[in-house]
């Protein structure tokens, strides 16, 4: 079974086990490592833009993650972003749980737009997201949404499948 090295960031010295939105966080940086996105992508930001809607349960953590990565040849940032509309500048878009009366909305704004969806939301994969962050006991497990990343033009590294303790290939369920 390939793990992936999301505790590397970390300091080795730290005595404290990582909260669940810093390992979220390293899962984003570390999600970009093992997706291929179109040549095409709407993305054309000089930044590889790692973002978040609505309100930012990461703190600083997502920052510090990205500080002097580069992804793909670009520097890593982290953004914060009001609207979905502003998404198509992002290629990883991690959906707050604060936006969850508007999820459905946020979807079809984004339609078939080269951008890894994430969110710890209810359900997430089952409405059209593509990847969900799950608690299993007290880690940190995730769950794809495989239709849905393939509607995107996205290829998902079989390694990062391995990985995914569910892995959809249907289509989301209408509501």
């Amino acid at each position: 079974m390939v793990v992936i090295p999301f505790f590397a960031v970390f300091s080795v010295h730290a005595q404290q086990k990582p909260t669940e939105y810093q390992v979220e966080a390293t899962y984003l940086y570390n999600f970009s490592q093992f997706v291929v996105w179109p040549a095409n992508s709407t993305a054309v930001a000089d930044s590889f833009n790692i973002c978040v809607l609505g309100q930012d349960p990461f703190g600083s953590t997502l920052k510090t993650i990205l500080a002097n990565e580069t992804i793909g040849g670009k520097s890593a940032v982290a953004k914060q972003i009001p609207t979905a509309q502003e998404a198509v500048n992002c290629r990883v878009l991690f959906i707050s749980s604060s936006e969850s009366g508007r999820l459905k909305q946020i979807l079809t704004t984004l339609g078939v737009a080269s951008v890894l969806t994430v969110s710890d939301l209810p359900e997430f994969t089952q409405h059209g997201g593509m990847v969900q962050f799950l608690l299993v006991g007290d880690r940190v497990r995730f769950e794809v949404n495989l239709a849905a990343a393939e509607r995107a033009s996205l290829t998902l590294s079989s390694e990062l499948l391995k990985v995914a303790i569910n892995v959809r290939r249907t289509a989301p369920r209408g509501d």
